[in-house]
């Protein structure tokens, strides 16, 4: 069985940074393309950024480029999303999500759309 677990969230003001992490079990971690998804009051889900199985691919939403970096530990099953400059409009539900099929495409527009396995998500909130 799949488990896949967010944690990280934060109430942090405009301007600052927060990390958050992801692990995933019941999977062999390195061979899933993952990344992150936000959902922000009365909006709809969006895809945040996605990262291939060895990182050496990602992807980004416009929004978030340059200012957030997702990272991954193979050896020790840890998604990772960095998280710099953030604005009021960041503010959201974070959920980690891994492509249920392997060696998934990494393109975020695709990722998007493709079946996954889902964390319960994780609260920032950015002050202004």
């Amino acid at each position: 069985q799949v488990q896949v677990v967010e944690s990280g969230g934060a109430l942090v003001q405009a301007g600052g940074s927060v990390r958050l992490s992801c692990t995933a079990s019941g999977l062999t971690f390195d061979q899933y393309t993952m990344g992150w998804f936000r959902q922000g009051p009365g909006k709809e889900r969006e895809a945040v950024a996605s990262i291939s199985t060895y990182g050496n691919f990602k992807g980004y939403t416009d929004s978030v480029k340059g200012r957030f970096t997702i990272s991954r530990d193979n050896g020790k099953n840890t998604l990772y999303l960095q998280m710099s400059s953030l604005e009021p409009d960041d503010t959201a539900m974070y959920y980690c999500a891994v492509d249920k099929a392997k060696y998934g495409a990494t393109r975020i527009t695709v990722f998007a759309t493709s079946d996954k396995y889902w964390g319960q998500g994780t609260q920032v909130t950015v002050s202004s």
